[in-house]
């Protein structure tokens, strides 16, 4: 083929007159191409289809494509390799994408009417530092459709009692409650999905029930069916909001957000309504809430530790001590954990987002020290602390730590049956130089270090109350003292 600058020529110098071989002649063409570019200024250049290495095999994947529509080019590859092909991924997945745009699925728009429908869905938003620790960031949107007005919420969780919490404050952020609920196949709705046959979480189904609400899961691969939350909601706060923001806990990210969702998000021209979500929105069309609300804390049931605290969410939490080993529940919000026995309020606490925290009340420790004062009179503390000052000592200290004093006292004076009294006490200075206060430090102070000097334990007595008995270490000082004094008198 010629340029169209050449072809540009031979159609100047024809409108000036000059012949078909003169033109060919002054150009340095054939007449026939100078004839031809006359007649046809943009002629179509004849191509032959070169043959590929997929062509044998297409058959084969639109086979496979009508069998399993939703399988990924990479699925179709491998299974095309152990038929013989031998060519490349690209062209394979080139194809399944030209497959796949022939028969695209249509997506019908709907307009629900005022308070018919709330769309909801999570998006996952990085993490927040809480001193050396980590919290993942998500944060639920929920929309009501029909006006686009906008709830949104950040926590450090996904759990079930979260969800409802949080669909709870929204319910109260509308007014009311919608006559459906629109989700995706999230774990705390959705147990099972077979096609159209779904299993909802039992425990989600609880909670709409008080309110009347019918949930409504979408179709899998559908997220058309809830784009109003999750292009338009999880979207818009993603790249509104969040870009360009410093937080410095959950309540900071949320007091921001919900100020941005009053002064910027429901308060635009929306771009498909043409109106202002707070002003399209009829709360009057919304079912009213439900009395009493539903208690939608996270909730554990925990067993009280010897050290008179609780496990939750990574950290500990004091408890009044005569609640130990006794089964308490914990029930918290974001921002306080209380503590139940017996459906009685026996301690609260601000919720810590950090991880490896003690929190403790002064007057559990108090409350403590006064509880285990009763030990320090026992026979056990007192054939310990017979040992010396070193000994009394290093058990006050030992009281002020986690570890419980009354089976600490009990596996100490094992160790000085089996070790002997001064391998004890050089265990316990080389503990007391480390700040090692625990019976586990001890114990393995003495393995490494000295070798038992008994290997059989004591004898047990028939009667419980002879084998507690403890007998003072005697002080050879004062048999020293004796032995002196007798001296003199002879003398």
């Amino acid at each position: 083929m010629i340029d169209q600058r050449t072809v540009f020529e031979i159609h100047r110098l024809h409108h000036e007159g000059f012949s078909t071989g003169r033109i060919a002649s002054i150009l340095a063409l054939d007449r026939k191409t100078v004839s031809k570019y006359l007649l046809n200024p943009n002629p179509s250049r004849a191509t032959t289809p070169r043959p590929s290495r997929l062509d044998p095999f297409k058959d084969e994947i639109r086979s496979l494509l009508s069998q399993a529509p939703h399988a990924s080019a990479q699925v179709i590859f491998q299974r095309l390799l152990s038929l013989g092909f031998h060519g490349s991924y690209t062209i394979v997945k080139d194809f399944v994408r030209t497959l796949r745009q022939t028969h695209p699925t249509p997506c019908i728009r709907f307009e629900s009417p005022p308070g018919e429908q709330c769309q909801i869905d999570w998006g996952h938003f990085g993490s927040l530092s809480y001193g050396n620790w980590r919290r993942k960031l998500y944060c639920l949107a929920v929309v009501e459709c029909h006006s686009r007005l906008l709830y949104l919420e950040f926590s450090h969780s996904q759990r079930q009692e979260t969800l409802h919490r949080c669909l709870l404050n929204a319910f109260a952020f509308f007014g009311g409650t919608p006559k459906e609920l629109v989700f995706d196949n999230m774990a705390t709705a959705v147990t099972e999905r077979e096609g159209s046959i779904i299993r909802y979480n039992e425990a989600f189904l609880s909670f709409p029930r008080p309110f009347k609400i019918s949930p409504r899961a979408c179709n899998v691969r559908r997220p058309n069916e809830k784009g109003k939350v999750e292009k338009g909601a999880i979207h818009y706060i993603r790249h509104n909001f969040w870009p360009l923001k410093n937080f410095m806990d959950l309540d900071d990210v949320n007091r921001q957000a919900f100020q941005w969702r009053d002064s910027i998000a429901n308060v635009r021209l929306h771009s498909t309504t043409g109106q202002k979500p707070c002003e399209r929105f009829k709360p009057e069309a919304l079912n009213p809430l439900v009395h009493p609300l539903p208690d939608c804390r996270d909730t554990s049931t925990l067993t009280v530790q010897f050290d008179f605290s609780i496990l939750f969410d990574g950290n500990w939490y004091s408890v009044p001590p005569w609640a130990i080993q006794k089964q308490v529940t914990a029930k918290a919000d974001p921002h306080t954990l209380t503590v139940y026995f017996n459906e009685k309020p026996i301690a609260t606490h601000k919720r810590s987002w950090e991880r490896k925290q003690r929190i403790e009340l002064p007057d559990h420790r108090e409350a403590a020290l006064k509880h285990s004062s009763k030990y320090w009179s026992s026979s056990e503390a007192a054939a310990f602390m017979s040992l010396g000052e070193e000994a009394r000592s290093y058990l006050e200290k030992l009281a002020h730590t986690r570890h419980p004093l009354k089976k600490s006292l009990l596996r100490l004076l094992e160790l000085k049956e089996e070790y002997g009294a001064q391998g004890l006490l050089e265990a316990i200075r080389h503990a007391n130089a480390y700040q090692a206060f625990g019976v586990e430090y001890i114990e393995n102070i003495l393995f490494q270090k000295m070798t038992p000097q008994r290997n059989h334990p004591p004898v047990r007595l028939k009667h419980e109350a002879f084998n507690s008995i403890r007998l003072d270490e005697p002080s050879l000082a004062d048999y020293d003292a004796l032995v002196l004094k007798r001296r003199h008198s002879h003398d």
